[in-house]
């Protein structure tokens, strides 16, 4: 069989045997802790331990054990353990197979291992996971650890103000490339964008694509986001392309360098309510849902109407006329209200105002 260390950390281990015009020592764990297995896929300085890092995360060492052919520690309690040496000196071709961006990976020609023992316990379980078309397992397992990253790194490093929660995008684009930042409310500009800009600038391979909405719009839910890039962002004032960015991970046909676009589609002011009844109308109606024996639903955000800051209290009064049966009362005050002079869709409060400052 063969295997290829991950990542830029595997590869400099590898240059290193190179030089040596040594094979360089490996071991494939199958079957290990949860913590070991949460802390593998995860990008630590070359020179940390992944094994004391996951110690640090259950709280107690790992146990360890010596390999048998190897100069390598492996945890001891792994269900499987293949060892061997990674040829320094020639590679083989590696591929085709499905990739985590969506994407099946053509042949590159990578390191190649000589299996030198294989150890296991007394009737093992072969343990894998998937890592193709997002999401995936291993997906799933770095997306619990890069978002929080992202946001300690805008909130603690950068000192960035109002940044509430960060959601990379999973489904199909495999966390990396897609970034979404939630701001509080009142948030300065300048903050939104300094946000922008260190979530497109932590990883090379992250951030290709950055969009802040503010705090009323789930970054999780894409139709949300979509509808704040709709109404909320102008792309001439509100969009910023900064050229130059690394490929980073994806296919490699036309391989190039790329750009990143950063877009502000935050709140900028006041807006009309989200056109739904409000909560207590929406709860009641689930209320009836659910006594009628109707099937079980699951409301996604949003669900039910929210002031955006530009209302008049006037119309929730005309709201609960309507519900207890009263609508004829508004009637009787707007046709009270009608102007002459003016062509269809002026907007009311712009005469009334004006006739209230004569």
């Amino acid at each position: 069989m063969s295997s290829r260390p991950g990542g830029a950390g595997g590869y400099l281990h590898w240059r290193k045997y190179q030089k040596r015009k040594q094979p360089m020592p490996c071991a494939i764990v199958i079957g290990c802790a949860p913590v070991v297995l949460f802390t593998g896929p995860q990008k630590l300085p070359i020179d940390q331990d992944e094994m004391a890092v996951a110690g640090g995360l259950a709280g107690a060492p790992i146990r360890i054990v010596k390999a048998v052919s190897v100069d390598l520690n492996i945890p001891a309690d792994a269900e499987i353990v293949i060892e061997g040496q990674i040829d320094s000196e020639l590679l083989e071709p590696e591929g085709p197979f499905g990739e985590s961006h969506g994407h099946v990976a053509l042949e590159d020609f990578n390191m190649s291992m000589r299996v030198t023992a294989i150890t296991h316990r007394r009737n093992p379980v072969f343990v894998s996971i998937i890592s193709q078309v997002t999401p995936s397992e291993s997906s799933v397992i770095k997306k619990v650890a890069f978002e929080p990253m992202f946001l300690a790194h805008l909130r603690d490093q950068l000192g960035v103000r109002g940044i509430k929660k960060l959601v990379m995008h999973e489904p199909f684009t495999n966390l990396r490339k897609v970034i979404f930042l939630q701001f509080a409310k009142g948030t300065a500009r300048t903050e939104v964008w300094r946000g922008l800009q260190g979530a497109a600038s932590l990883r090379a391979d992250c951030g290709k694509i950055c969009i802040a909405v503010s705090e009323d719009i789930d970054p999780a839910n894409t139709d949300a986001i979509f509808w704040s890039l709709a109404y909320r962002s102008d792309p001439g004032t509100d969009m910023h392309v900064m050229p130059y960015r690394a490929a980073g991970h994806g296919p490699k046909s036309g391989a190039r360098e790329e750009s990143t676009i950063l877009i502000d589609a935050t709140l900028k002011h006041d807006m009309p309510p989200l056109a739904l009844p409000g909560r207590e109308y929406m709860e009641h109606a689930r209320t009836i849902w659910n006594e009628l024996g109707l099937p079980a639903i699951s409301p996604q955000s949003p669900w039910h109407g929210y002031s955006l800051g530009d209302w008049d209290e006037r119309y929730d009064v005309y709201a609960r006329r309507a519900v207890e049966g009263r609508w004829a009362e508004s009637g009787e005050e707007t046709i009270k209200r009608r102007r002459g002079g003016l062509i269809p869709e002026t907007p009311v409060r712009n005469v009334e105002e004006t006739k209230k400052r004569s």
